[in-house]
């Protein structure tokens, strides 16, 4: 499956070659024309069949969270900070893959035996943590390990209960995996499919493509918290699994466009495609550069909802990711007939 093998490639933000070498292994032979920037976006531009002159953009983005390594202790541990946002509660005892030879780690601290009252009563801070590969010493982990060697989740793709599957970077490798295979269509418009690097460090490299295409129409593929979750109150659910592919009225960083929301929601509901509407204004997305930047853009986000974001255990449906997927198609083989130059 896709999916699973773009999960299980390590891509920490700003180390993403593994992901953008898969991504062209594997869909070059389907683009008219293939650019990879100064930063590592990749651009696959496909012709339609009767364009009419207005710049369509669809990205998801390659990076995942994860560590980078900061220090090596006498004893041989690798000290590390976050590469992204993450629980500092999420990390204790993960598995991790180190560097480009994926050596494997375990992230410890103090035994517990050794931790004082307080200390047990408290959450356990990244500075306070380290990496133990089994080294002896310094000079032995120097061998496999360099301070600024990435560090990603050691966690394989696994199918639970129904359609629902466990990985790694759902965040974003699902946006990734949908348009590997949407670029194998051709559409009307002229389709610029574009693997971005580095959202979870500040939406770089959106910012540079956003000046670079200066795009009318931005379809942002993304992950999104589900908090259909043990003890959380139902009224305060963002997104649910098994509810469909998730459309953004706004969140943190970007306003979504209302006349494309109401194109898109046109779109699933002749279909007749779930859908659901995010319920909270927290998080943001490569959206935020694109509407921003250059002469602006008018952006959709469409998500899947996911739960345990941000970790090694992600949890998503995918029959939302079917969906997610059948809508973006139909919304392609119609968005000619959208206005992008109608004033708002």
């Amino acid at each position: 499956m896709l999916l699973k093998k773009l999960t299980e490639l390590n891509g920490v933000s700003g180390n993403e070659n593994a992901v953008s070498n898969f991504i062209l292994s594997e869909i070059s032979k389907y683009a008219d024309e293939i650019t990879k920037d100064t930063l590592g976006n990749l651009i696959f531009y496909k012709k339609g069949k009767n364009p009419s002159g207005k710049t369509v953009g669809v990205f998801a983005h390659m990076d995942e969270v994860g560590l980078i390594a900061t220090s090596i202790t006498d004893d041989g541990y690798i000290k590390f900070s976050q590469v992204g946002g993450l629980d500092d509660r999420i990390l204790l005892t993960q598995r991790v893959s180190v560097g480009d030879n994926a050596i494997k780690g375990i992230i410890g601290i103090k035994a517990v035996h050794l931790q004082t009252k307080d200390e047990r009563k408290r959450v356990v801070k990244t500075e306070d943590m380290y990496i133990d590969i089994g080294a002896e010493n310094k000079e032995e982990a120097l061998k496999f390990v360099q301070k600024g060697d990435y560090i990603s989740f050691d966690s394989g793709f696994v199918s639970l209960y129904g359609s629902r599957i466990k990985a790694k970077a759902l965040d974003d490798r699902v946006g990734c995996a949908i348009m590997m295979d949407l670029i194998k269509n051709t559409y009307d418009e002229d389709i610029y499919f574009c693997f971005t690097v580095q959202e979870e460090t500040g939406l770089r490299g959106a910012s540079v493509l956003s000046r670079r295409l200066n795009p009318d129409i931005s379809f942002v593929l993304e992950s999104t918290t589900a908090s259909d979750t043990a003890f959380s109150p139902k009224h305060l659910y963002s997104t649910s699994l098994g509810g469909g592919p998730v459309l953004t009225n706004m969140d943190r960083g970007a306003y979504s466009d209302k006349k494309l929301n109401e194109f898109v929601l046109g779109i699933a509901k002749e279909n007749n495609i779930k859908y659901q509407y995010k319920l909270s204004a927290n998080g943001g997305n490569d959206a935020r550069a694109l509407q921003t930047g250059a002469s602006g853009s008018r952006v959709c986000s469409i998500s899947l909802p996911c739960r345990y974001i941000h970790s090694p255990v992600c949890v998503a449906d995918m029959e939302d990711f079917d969906s997610m997927k059948a809508l973006i198609h139909n919304v392609l083989c119609k968005i000619n007939t959208f206005s992008a130059t109608e004033v708002k």
